[in-house]
C-alpha cells in the first residue's frame, strides 16, 4: 500500500480509500441498488481493505439513513485505532425544518450521532458534504472549530465545494484562527474531468488534500458497458448517477479497453490507476458489492501506465478550452524575457 499526507495535517492516508455507501439500506429502493449490504458482507469488505494495508475509510451520515455509518464502526470494531475515518454530514436526516444543512443547530446535533452509530469517540476527519446557502460561512467553521477543540473531531473537510467557495473558507479560517478545510472530496474521474478547471489548482496551491470520489463514474467505467452492452444488474443502470456525456465516454471506454489489453489489466483498473496518476490526488475512493470487486480495484495500485497510455486516455477525455484558461495560456509566454523562455531558476 502507498501512503500520502493529508493536507496539512502531518497524517498519512492510504492512496485507496475504502467508500462505504454500498453498506446497508437494504429496506430501501436507492441503496439497495447502490448495495444494501448487511452486516457479514460490510466486515468481510472492511477486512480485506485492512489486510491490503488501506488505513482510510469514508462513510457520510446520510448513506442508508445512518446504516452504512453504524455498520463501518460494528465491522472496524477493536481496528478503530489503526484507521483514519472520515464521515460527512449537510444532507437531510428527518422531516423537520432543521434536520439538514450546516447551521450550528444540525451540525452539533449530526456530530453527536454520528459518533453514536460510528460507535467511537472521535472522528478523524469531518466534511461538509455539500455548500449551504442559508449558513454562513464562519458559522459553519466556527462550530467545527469547536468540535475540534472538545475533541469530537480531529481534523474538518469539504465535499463538493467551488473553488471560490473553499478559498472563502480558507480565508476566514486563516484570519480568525479557525480550523481549516484540511481536504477536499470531489467527483473525478476520466468521465468527469471538471475538477481540473479551478479546484485541482486550488488544492495544489493551498496544500489541501483531494479525495476522488466515483473514479469509475458510478460503474460506467467498469467495464460492464460500452455501445454493444450493458449490465442490466449493475448499479449504474439502476441509479444513473453521476451524470455524464455516453457517447463521449463510450470513446473513452473504447481507449480502456485498449489499454487494459496491452496492460493485462482490467478496465476498471485502467480507469483507477488513471485518476491515482493525477497531479494533486491524495487518495481515491472506492466502493464494493463484492469482494472480487474489492481486490480488483485494488489491483490498480501497482498498475503503472505508460506515457502513450496516459498519452491516449487524456486524448479521448479532455476538457474543452475554458474561459479564462485558454486565454491565460495563449499569453504565458509573453511573461518570460526572449532570451529565457521556458528556463526557470
Amino acid at each position: 500500500m502507498e501512503y500520502r499526507l493529508l493536507g496539512q495535517t502531518g497524517v498519512f492516508v492510504s492512496r485507496i480509500c475504502l467508500g462505504t455507501m454500498t453498506f446497508g439500506g437494504s429496506g430501501q429502493e436507492r441503496y439497495r441498488a447502490i448495495g444494501g449490504l448487511a452486516l457479514p458482507q460490510a466486515k468481510a469488505l472492511v477486512h480485506i481493505a485492512l489486510d491490503a494495508g488501506v488505513n482510510f475509510f469514508d462513510t457520510a451520515d446520510v448513506y442508508a439513513g445512518g446504516e452504512s455509518e453504524s455498520l463501518l464502526g460494528e465491522a472496524l470494531g477493536a481496528r478503530r485505532r489503526d484507521v483514519i475515518l472520515a464521515t460527512k454530514a449537510h444532507a437531510r436526516m428527518g422531516p423537520g425544518p432543521n434536520e439538514v444543512g450546516q447551521s450550528r443547530l444540525h451540525l452539533m446535533r449530526a456530530i453527536e450521532d454520528s459518533l453514536r452509530r460510528l460507535g467511537t469517540d472521535w472522528i478523524d476527519l469531518y466534511q461538509i458534504h455539500n455548500f449551504d446557502p442559508l449558513t454562513p460561512i464562519e458559522v459553519m467553521l466556527r462550530t467545527l472549530d469547536d468540535a475540534v477543540r472538545q475533541g469530537k473531531i480531529r481534523h474538518v473537510g469539504c465535499s463538493n465545494l467551488a473553488a471560490w467557495q473553499v478559498m472563502k473558507a480558507l480565508g476566514f479560517s486563516a484570519k480568525q484562527g479557525l480550523e481549516r478545510f484540511e481536504s477536499l472530496q470531489a467527483y473525478y474521474s476520466l468521465a468527469g474531468r471538471d475538477v481540473e478547471r479551478e479546484l485541482v489548482p486550488m488544492v495544489q496551491d493551498q496544500q489541501l488534500g483531494l479525495l476522488a470520489w466515483s473514479p469509475l463514474a458510478g460503474g460506467f467505467l467498469s467495464g460492464k458497458f460500452d455501445r454493444a452492452s450493458s449490465d442490466p444488474e449493475a448499479r449504474r443502470a439502476k441509479v444513473d448517477f453521476p451524470p455524464i456525456d455516453r457517447e463521449r465516454t463510450y470513446d473513452v471506454i473504447d481507449v480502456l479497453r485498449t489499454v487494459a489489453k496491452r496492460q493485462k489489466a482490467s478496465v476498471s483498473q485502467v480507469a483507477l490507476a488513471w485518476v491515482l496518476s493525477r497531479p494533486g490526488v491524495t487518495s481515491v475512493i472506492v466502493g464494493a458489492k463484492r469482494e472480487d470487486q474489492l481486490r480488483d480495484n485494488l489491483g490498480a495500485l501497482t498498475l503503472q501506465l505508460e506515457s502513450q497510455d496516459l498519452e491516449a486516455l487524456d486524448a479521448a477525455s479532455k476538457l474543452a478550452p475554458s474561459y479564462p484558461g485558454w486565454v491565460q495560456a495563449w499569453r504565458q509566454a509573453d511573461r518570460w524575457p526572449a532570451s529565457t523562455q521556458g528556463t526557470s531558476t
